[in-house]
Formats: C-alpha cells, structure tokens, sequence
C-alpha cells in the first residue's frame, strides 16, 4: 500500500482528521487526497477544483483544501485617475461571475478618461480595533475614558511595540453603562491591517488592565466594526475613506452615456438618495459592492469586508447653466492592502502588478494609497454607468444581450 492509500484509509477508518493530513504528507498531496475521500464519501467530481489549485502556494489562506473556485476575469478601463498616490491610465481587474458588469464598469471609465479623468483623494486611513472592558459602572467608565485620553502616549508606546509599519492615531472610547469600548485606530502602511491593529490592541489593552481596575471581555467588541453594516464606518471611516468626483460636459453625457446631466441628476435624487433614506440603507448608491466584490477578489482582498465598502455616497448634479454633469463617490471604509493575506496568491499578484502596485510601497503605504485610489475612480465609473443606463432607460438592454444564456 503506498503512503496515498494509507493515508485516504486512515481517513475511512477515522484514525485521521482531515485537518491532519498536512502534518503527514505534503500541502499538494494533502489537498489532493481530502479531495479523492470526499469524493469518495459524497459521490461527487471535484476534478476542476482540483485543476485549478497549487495548495503549496495558499497553504497560509486556506483550511481544509481540497481545490480553488475559478472565477472569470475580465478588465476595465483604461481609466484615467488624478489622485494624491494614482496618476495614469489603469487597466482594472474585475473577477465576476456577472454578465455585464465589467462591460458596465468600462463604459463609465471609458467616460470618465475622456473628459480627463477622475480627481480621487484620500481622507482618513485608519484602520480600526475596539475591544470592550467591563468596570464597575458609569463612573468608573467616566474614569477610564478619561485615563484613555491623558495616557495615550503610553498606548501608543505599547501597541507599537509589537509592529515595524503599523502607527497608533487614535484612541476613542465608547461609554454603554459599565461597558467601555476602546476604538483603537491605526495606519498600516501597505497592509489591509486587521490582524496588525488586533495583535497591537492586544499589547494595549494590557496596559489598561494593569493600569487600571477594567477587565478586558473581549478583544473586538463590534464597535470596531469589521464586516458588519455599521454606521459608526459610514460617519467616522475605516481603513480608508476615499472621494472620487468627475465634471462631464453635456456633449460627452450625450455621446458616450446617451442620455442628459439633467435625467442622471435626476435618478441620483429620487434613487440612489430618496429610495435609499425610505429603505433605510448605509450608504446611498447604485451598486459599489458589485465593482468592490470584483475588484477585490481579482486583487486578494478579504471579500467580506464589501460589507464595509459598500456604505458609498453617490451624487450628481447639474452645473455650469447646464453645459455639465457633476458626478462623485465618497467610500468610507475602503478596506484593502497590497500586501499579507490574498494578496500573495499568484492570479491575484498578478492583477496587483497589472496595476503596478503589488507589494510594499516606498514609501510604506503608498501602494495601498495608490491601490484605494484606482478602487475609488473604479467604483465611480460603475456608479456612473449604471446611473446612465437608469437615466436612459437601456438597464434592461444590457442585461438582455450580456448578462443572460
């Protein structure tokens, strides 16, 4: 028997946990004889799975492997962006499986391009950790809120002791009766930063427990608030808020969007602002989640953290007696890095260097930045489109002749 077979019959005999298996074999191996016994066991073909996968290469991004999920690649653009950290012309990598939104999202940046581009800025980066302690009381929280604020110098100490790129800005406590939430705000350079601003508010919030008489409960205590709905994101950011705005001439509205500033202006009030305030919704836009879930998974990015980013604010309006069509996006929490987690995978480097920001910046931070700005004039040109196609009532045209068998 070779050491396959004994190994999938320890798996059949439950001698062996799946999980197990790389202690014993390989990562491929390991991949490739979980996949045969579930196989085996549920009388399914994982044979694409399998094709798709190099489990040397994920074994710090994936549990339990067994393949990979091919999901179709396309490109957007060229679109044009003036920011701080982007400059030029960029081919944007979109991973979807729906039909239309990438032929969607390159008319917007085809538009955007022609009328000289989308001026993009950043206006925080931070990314943001908040555990939750438990005193006495009100007064007692008073108290910590209070000794929060006069050693913040100390934490800071602390907490960035523990990382080389990470910086502690803010320390903002959250008083609930005799809980006290402490939401810790960090830059990151480069990095997404969620495992950073974790393991230094750890380092932190040991400093308050000696310090003080509060007890850590938990290290996230959800006023973080990572990949939830929240609005403490929509109003006071995380990771990185970002702007995006465009101005188009009426004659370019006409040409490339076939519709008029004033239908567009139009649709952006009564949909995207109106029919979002009477729904009640975080953020008020067309469909930013369908270009960040996208742009997110060619990239690398953690997919959940779209629940952030979705919370966008698109406007539009008329201006210049009507000769042009002001168009923005404002994103909140833009959550997302060059380097760590999804990023090293190697379809996924490859869509970061198409966009000539893969790895660490020089300086620290500025691909991220550079990356934020790009997503952000992304988003936009798929805000853009969509409300044109609304505005000029072609939605269902589209659909119809990309998006359906």
């Amino acid at each position: 028997m070779d050491d396959d077979s004994e190994l999938l019959e320890r798996l059949r005999n439950g001698e062996l946990a799946l999980h197990e298996l790389e202690d014993e074999t390989s990562p491929d191996e390991a991949a490739d004889i979980r996949r045969r016994y579930i196989e085996e066991q549920e009388d399914v073909s994982l044979a694409e799975t399998g094709a798709e996968h190099d489990s040397e290469e994920a074994t710090a991004n994936i549990e339990n492997a067994v393949g990979a999920t091919r999901v179709p690649l396309g490109i957007a653009g060229p679109l044009r962006v003036e920011g701080e950290h982007a400059e030029g012309e960029y081919r944007v990598p979109m991973a979807t499986t729906e039909g239309a939104l990438v032929a969607s999202t390159n008319r917007g940046c085809s538009t955007i391009t022609e009328a000289g581009g989308a001026t993009v800025r950043i206006l925080k980066d931070a990314m943001t950790r908040a555990p939750v302690f438990r005193v006495s009381g009100v007064g007692a929280a008073a108290e910590l809120a209070e000794w929060v604020e006069t050693n913040f110098d100390t934490l800071k100490q602390a907490a960035e002791s523990t990382t080389d790129h990470g910086e502690l800005v803010r320390a903002k406590p959250y008083v609930v009766g005799d809980n006290v939430y402490i939401r810790f705000a960090y830059s990151t350079g480069d990095a997404m930063g969620m495992n950073m601003a974790t393991v230094a508010s750890r380092a932190a919030c040991e400093v308050i427990e000696d310090e003080t008489d509060a007890h850590l409960v938990a290290l996230s205590g959800n006023v973080c608030s990572d990949k939830k709905p929240a609005a403490i994101n929509a109003v006071e950011g995380r990771g990185r808020t970002v702007a995006a705005d465009v101005v188009l001439p009426r004659s370019l509205v006409r040409e490339k969007l076939k519709t008029t500033p004033e239908a567009v202006a139009e649709v952006n009030e009564r949909k995207t602002l109106v029919g979002s305030a009477r729904a009640g919704t975080l953020g008020a836009n067309a469909h930013a989640a369908n270009v960040l879930a996208a742009v997110y998974l060619a990239t690398g990015q953690d997919p959940a953290q779209v629940v952030e980013g979705a919370s966008a604010y698109t406007t539009a309006s008329v201006r210049d007696g009507g000769d042009s069509l002001y168009f923005s996006t404002t994103l909140p929490a833009l959550e997302l890095g060059t380097v760590g987690g999804g990023t090293r995978l190697p379809t996924q480097n490859e869509a970061l260097s198409l966009l000539g920001v893969a790895g660490g910046g020089e300086p620290a931070g500025d691909n991220a930045r550079e990356l934020a700005e790009v997503v952000a004039g992304a988003v936009l040109a798929g805000e853009l489109s969509l409300h044109s196609a609304l505005a000029s009532q072609h939605l269902d045209e589209a659909h119809e002749r990309l998006g359906r068998d």
